[in-house]
């Protein structure tokens, strides 16, 4: 594999890393992930908790040294001299912020603003975000998601090229993660590069133009959302609970399925043709002397890719 280099950095690319494996004694986190991200477009990490989601965007941002791997941003490496340029160049909002609980959110801002030379107004970065009203509330006082948007604003205040976002609308309402999926679609429509990680199926879909799944430390699908999907090969999916056990080998042959699993007591049935499908299904069951306890259906989504990629939902712990 060529080694990657700053004169050779693709153009087109915001962020490159090749061979990335970080370990924590026998515990290896990150397994040799290769990703490139292109500039003005958003990437998601996608994957359950423990999956090495977070310790791969950490290493990306120069807060962890990888013990292998080549790291660029912007066509530039960490520990070459001019790690200065790119704090200035990315702005990044963690899973959580360690902040003095007595500054108000103006003040935090105010701070964050003057790590950088140039950025956004203060006044300008806390409307972006909907905190005007909490301006002068402290730290201590302020909810979950108004934690969280105002990491949020800290991270885009220094006006970054490149967004680094863990977990961005993890315990936000409804409401405030529609304005946070705003608030990143503004960002990149301006020509800036998003890097999120998320386990949240509809976030992914929403905000994502590609995607990686990770599990155990490894890359194990990448695509745009609407390809990952498609490779189902499946109209609709079944889900089903027989009532009783059923001789069931023969459910992907059935007519209109393209292929069949079971988890935990149920099935899942990628279906091509549900008119066929269907009634072939309840007929197998009822051949196979028992009934159907429950049963629905829906169209496929990425939840469904990585519970046919790795044998289990995501969110499984």
């Amino acid at each position: 594999m060529s080694s990657v280099t700053e004169q050779r950095a693709p153009t087109g690319d915001a962020i490159v890393c090749r061979g990335l494996v970080k370990r924590y004694a026998d515990v290896v986190a990150v397994a040799g992930i290769d990703l490139n991200v292109r500039r003005g477009e958003c990437f998601g990490l996608l994957g359950p908790n423990g999956a090495g989601k977070t310790t791969t965007i950490e290493i990306l941002e120069g807060l962890k040294t990888p013990d292998e791997g080549e790291i660029l941003l912007l066509g530039r490496a960490w520990g070459k001299g001019r790690d200065r340029e790119l704090r200035e160049a990315i702005g990044i909002a963690l899973q959580e912020t360690e902040i003095a609980e007595r500054l108000t959110v103006e003040e935090i801002v105010r701070l964050f603003r003057s790590l950088y030379a140039k950025g956004r107004g203060i006044d300008e970065t806390i409307r972006l975000v909907d905190l005007e009203p909490k301006r002068k509330t402290p730290f201590l006082k302020l909810s979950g998601g108004q934690r969280q948007r105002l990491a949020l604003a800290c991270a885009l205040v220094g006006h970054p090229e490149i967004l680094f976002l863990d977990e961005p609308t993890t315990g936000l309402d409804p409401q405030a993660r529609h304005r946070m999926w705003e608030v990143v679609t503004e960002f990149k429509a301006k020509g800036g590069t998003v890097l999120l990680t998320t386990h949240y199926m509809d976030e992914a879909a929403r905000l994502c133009d590609r995607l990686a799944i990770i599990d155990h430390g490894k890359i194990i699908a990448a695509g745009t959302p609407k390809a990952l999907v498609a490779d189902l090969q499946a109209d609709q999916i079944i889900e089903f609970e027989p009532t009783a056990a059923f001789a069931a080998d023969g459910l992907a042959t059935l007519p209109g399925v393209h292929a069949a699993s079971r988890k935990d007591g149920h099935y899942v049935l990628r279906v091509q043709r549900m008119g066929l499908a269907l009634p072939a299904l309840l007929a197998a069951v009822e051949k196979g002397g028992a009934g159907i306890k429950a049963l629905a259906t829906h169209e496929p989504t990425l939840e469904d890719v990585f519970v046919h990629l790795t044998g289990r939902a995501l969110r499984d712990d």
